[in-house]
């Protein structure tokens, strides 16, 4: 199979790798600034699988710079109002506004990724067509050549394709093909000892009705925030959470899968007590129909995402811990930051060197920095000053230094308030590729 070549180039597509939150945010952003493209999905059938998410307000933005406005979002997920840090004796640590409370111009999301993943992909087929996305269709591989690239494709009946395009990028996750072509080298996949189950739980939202909470210590806690807004009939809404141990990891991560469907008798032990006044942990744990286990993984930072006519973005560029809600919303980011690229650069390899530039260093500092535990470090900070017992956390941590541990985080992130407010679009209104190769 080979892509459709017009009489002039620029009828040759952008091919993407993946058909997740980043491969579809590419597609519908190379769809605004008037580059085809296709996207090949290993899935025969996109389904909204996964779990609870954040969209910082920086990834927010650029979804209604798509289209994708707070009419459209608010259908899918919950506002955020808050983030907070509660010590294991049950008082606060930190808190703070977030998302327009907070005074930024565009909000943050807390939703489920399965639903997400969806309403993007009935966003691109209804703007660029039902041939937009190939399904069953894994791209294994790719060879650079001088006018583009050809990416080979196995199909889900065993057939091995190969496509031409204008450029590669790989959207396609943890277990990139493409990356592990362009970094031969790579170390294999990084297990810090962390130890995640996470499921959904009906129950009341707490605080402000929509927050994010951690609960407990650096290396015990349970985080829980609501995904959906309350019921109508019982003010039950859904409560994503993640319940996290950290232990000795020296003989590697030997469970199997990566993602495993387990028993609460697997690890509910390891929260017996947290009984509190305003939360009830094992009362919350209990109530999910279905939990899954994770380890908490990424990959040591590559120097470039890279090769001639092939990127990386998203996970398959920078795959980090999930400490900061920074993964669906740098994927995001990405792309509109490859789409503006080209926007400036047209559809070359000049345009992926720019992307490069922009983003590899910062973000790949920024996984090294949620490895060394992001925003949970303030946790950390209370274990190793009082033991995590603490009647007044101004004697522990002066309310200014834990202000400035939070805004040194979101400026690494990306969403620093006044930096995001006052910059310009990342890609101006109706601003287009005026050519491509």
């Amino acid at each position: 199979m080979t892509a459709a070549a017009g009489p002039t180039r620029p009828q040759r597509p952008v091919l993407i790798a993946g058909g997740g939150i980043g491969g579809l945010g590419l597609a519908l952003t190379l769809h605004q600034v008037g580059v085809p493209c296709v996207v090949f999905e290993a899935v025969a059938q996109v389904q909204p699988l996964g779990v609870g998410i954040n969209l910082q307000p920086n990834a927010v933005r650029e979804l209604f710079d798509l289209g994708l406005d707070a009419s459209v979002l608010d259908a899918i997920g919950i506002q955020a109002r808050e983030w907070a840090l509660v010590g294991r004796n049950g008082k606060d640590v930190y808190s703070e506004p977030r998302g327009l409370l907070a005074g930024y111009r565009w909000p943050q999301y807390s939703v489920h990724r399965g639903r997400l993943q969806m309403l993007l992909y009935r966003a691109v087929l209804e703007r660029l067509g039902p041939g937009s996305v190939q399904l069953g269709h894994r791209v294994l591989g790719y060879r650079n050549e001088a006018d583009g690239v050809v990416a080979t494709i196995q199909t889900r009946d065993g057939r091995t394709l190969e496509v031409q395009g204008s450029l590669l990028v790989a959207a396609d996750g943890l277990h990139s093909s493409i990356r592990a072509q362009m970094h031969p080298a790579q170390p294999p996949i990084q297990w810090g000892g962390a130890i995640m189950w996470r499921g959904t739980t009906p129950g009341v939202p707490i605080r402000s009705g929509a927050s994010f909470v951690g609960v407990g210590s650096l290396k015990h806690r349970v985080v829980f925030y609501p995904i959906s807004q309350p019921d109508a009939k019982t003010g039950l809404a859904t409560i994503n959470w993640i319940a996290e141990i950290t232990v000795d990891n020296r003989e590697g991560w030997t469970h199997g899968d990566w993602n495993r469907r387990v028993q609460l008798a697997d690890f509910a032990h390891h929260f017996d007590g947290w009984d509190f006044s305003w939360l009830d942990v094992p009362s919350m744990l209990r109530g999910a129909s279905e939990i899954f286990e994770y380890p908490m993984i990424d990959r040591d930072p590559v120097p470039t995402w890279v090769d001639g006519r092939v990127a990386l973005l998203g996970d398959a560029a920078h795959v980090m811990y999930p400490v900061g809600s920074n993964g669906a919303s740098q994927a995001i980011v990405d792309a509109r930051v490859l789409g503006a690229a080209m926007v400036e650069h047209g559809v070359g390899a000049e345009a992926l060197q720019a992307y490069d530039r922009k983003l590899c260093a910062d973000i790949s500092a920024l996984v090294l920095r949620n490895r060394g535990s992001g925003p949970f470090g303030l946790l950390g900070l209370v274990d190793e000053r009082c033991g995590g017992v603490f009647d007044d956390i101004d004697q522990v941590i002066p309310a200014a230094e834990r202000e400035a541990y939070m805004a040194r985080y979101k400026a690494a992130a990306g969403f620093a308030m006044e930096a995001l407010n006052a910059a310009p679009p990342t890609i101006a209104p109706g601003a287009k590729v005026a050519s491509a190769p």
